[in-house]
């Protein structure tokens, strides 16, 4: 593929973009003491809670496709960092819900806040066609990226 070509341009500013959003992880994770997939674990129960989706310990293992051993001790690391809690399902007893305290938000916006708001900063400048245009080019990259991960 001819990597001249624009749409290549746009490849390369994204896999630009997902590494520097890689290493700012990286360096969030080492600056209080968790590992990547802790936070990749924080980043799903956060994007679920705003979804709406209750998240399980089982669908957290699903996500970072870990095994039931492996979200256990997950689970049990971020609760004891006081990052994430356990509740009971109101609906059902048995199952356990998982929430992500105050303290692991609060340490987010610490960190990210700023480049959220570079982001929030460089959106405001383009109108609101042009916004949808960049919606729908991540929602497509993203629903691709994900169809690749489960093949």
């Amino acid at each position: 593929m001819d990597d001249r070509k624009p749409v290549m341009e746009l490849v390369h500013l994204l896999r630009a973009v997902t590494v520097e959003f890689d290493l700012l992880g990286a360096e969030f994770a080492a600056r209080h003491g968790l590992h990547p997939t802790d936070v990749r674990a924080l980043i799903h129960l956060l994007d679920a809670a705003r979804a709406g989706t209750r998240a399980t310990p089982g669908w957290l293992g699903g996500q970072l496709r870990l095994n039931s051993a492996g979200t256990t001790a997950l689970v049990d690391r971020l609760e004891r960092l006081g990052l994430v809690r356990r509740t009971r399902d109101t609906a059902d007893r048995r199952r356990v819900l998982l929430e992500v305290e105050e303290k692991a938000t609060g340490l987010g916006w610490t960190f990210f806040g700023p480049v959220i708001g570079e982001v929030v900063a460089a959106s405001e400048g383009l109108d609101p066609g042009e916004l949808e245009t960049v919606r729908r080019f991540l929602t497509s990259v993203l629903e691709s990226t994900r169809q690749a991960r489960s093949a």
